[in-house]
């Protein structure tokens, strides 16, 4: 494909540059340059500004809200956003449930729950992964009985991202338990504010509240609330996949890191040289932007195949592996550069009235960053899952 801008798209570019140094909300930037947890609210006040602007959806048709930008375009707005460091819209409601509405879903459903995905009325969360039921996720046994027009749900979610905070859920549940394992699926969208419903907090290694377990006793879903048919629900779960699949490769955001990561090894530690004075330790910086590099590439093919029509396929596989592998050893990089400063990390150690924390600011979120980026080779189907799509869809063994 070719990737020379365009005057157009170099003047797509700079108003996309401008838009956001103007309206960035500068209480967000504030936060982010601390260091703090993130709440709702300031996840919201970017998407908002955003939806205001019609720029919230860039993926998503034009007839639901999407900007109607070309392939360049959206990469453009996804390298910009990085270099402002702005931060990730949350993606449950505009990147996965979404896709699967406008697609999947009736015209009630999509009048009902598009606008206010766009709006940032409805925060989403994801109800997929079980205890035991991960990876093979088709092992789920999460039960949803029909009873007149409701469906009477009940068992337990976990590593649910932000539900402590969701209006709404997306839920894989077992409507058939005498059928195939992906045969006997339904996908279901549930009011997190149904009885029934409680939500647990699981605390990372990091120390945040991000993810969570939740318990589905005799929770009560109008049939109504279904996405497509019965026991159908894993062709939209597989649609859903390949779409967080390719958003989790995340290269604007990684290109971003590798510059933090330069910019904290050109630093001298302690009256020491540089770490970037390492022949060791440059090599593993090149070593990983080549690979960011052909990474870059393969996203920008699979942009310009969804352009052309094509919906996500087994690349998807692909960019999730290598996206992932990535960001964990741009943590483990970024963990060796700050040395002795970015270990032990203990959450709220070094905060008080007299007391600041130890060492550079660039090294206090090193630790978390690192810990909680394990988890990308697992969530949105694990890499060794990945390996076996790609082994059967691509190479055809």
């Amino acid at each position: 494909m070719d990737l020379e801008f365009s005057p157009e798209d170099l003047a797509f570019r700079d108003e996309v540059r401008a838009f956001i140094a103007e309206n960035y909300p500068a209480e967000l930037r504030g936060k982010q340059d601390e260091g703090d947890e993130l709440s709702k609210e300031d996840f919201l006040s970017w998407h908002k500004v955003l939806a205001k602007k019609g720029w919230v959806a860039p993926a998503w048709p034009v007839e639901y809200g999407g900007t109607g930008w070309t392939a360049t375009q959206r990469y453009i707005w996804s390298e910009e956003t990085a270099r402002a460091d702005c931060i990730r819209l949350m993606p449950f409601g505009l990147s996965m449930v979404g896709p699967v509405i406008y697609t999947f879903g009736t015209p009630e459903q999509k009048a009902k729950f598009l606008p206010r995905i766009l709006s940032g009325e409805d925060w989403w969360c994801q109800g997929y992964s079980e205890p035991g039921s991960g990876s093979d996720l088709a092992s789920l046994r999460t039960k949803a009985v029909r009873d007149g027009d409701h469906y009477v749900v009940n068992g337990q979610k976990t590593w649910t991202t932000m539900a402590q905070h969701a209006d709404w859920g997306f839920f894989l549940v077992r409507t058939d338990p005498d059928a195939k394992q992906q045969e006997g699926i339904s996908f279901l969208l549930i009011d997190m504010k149904t009885p029934g419903i409680t939500v647990r907090p699981i605390i990372t290694l990091g120390g945040e509240h991000e993810v969570n377990e939740v318990w589905l006793e005799d929770v009560r879903v109008p049939v109504e609330n279904r996405v497509y048919e019965e026991n159908k629900g894993w062709t939209c779960a597989k649609f859903l996949l390949a779409h967080e699949r390719t958003g989790i490769a995340g290269v604007a955001a990684s290109k971003r890191g590798i510059e933090k990561v330069k910019t904290i090894a050109r630093a001298e530690m302690d009256g020491d040289k540089p770490l970037i004075a390492n022949a060791f330790f440059k090599r593993k910086i090149a070593e990983l932007e080549m690979d960011l590099t052909a990474l870059e590439f393969t996203e920008l093919r699979s942009l310009a195949g969804e352009s052309a029509g094509k919906g996500p396929g087994p690349e998807s596989s692909l960019l999730k592996i290598k996206g992932s592998e990535i960001q964990q050893r741009l943590t483990e990089l970024t963990l060796e550069a700050v040395g002795h400063y970015g270990a032990p990390y203990f959450r709220g150690f070094g905060e008080g009235d007299n007391e600041h924390p130890i060492g550079p600011d660039y090294a206090h979120r090193a630790a978390p960053t690192y810990f909680n980026t394990r988890k990308t080779t697992i969530y949105g189907g694990s890499n060794e899952i990945q390996r076996n799509i790609i082994a059967k869809m691509v190479l055809g063994l």
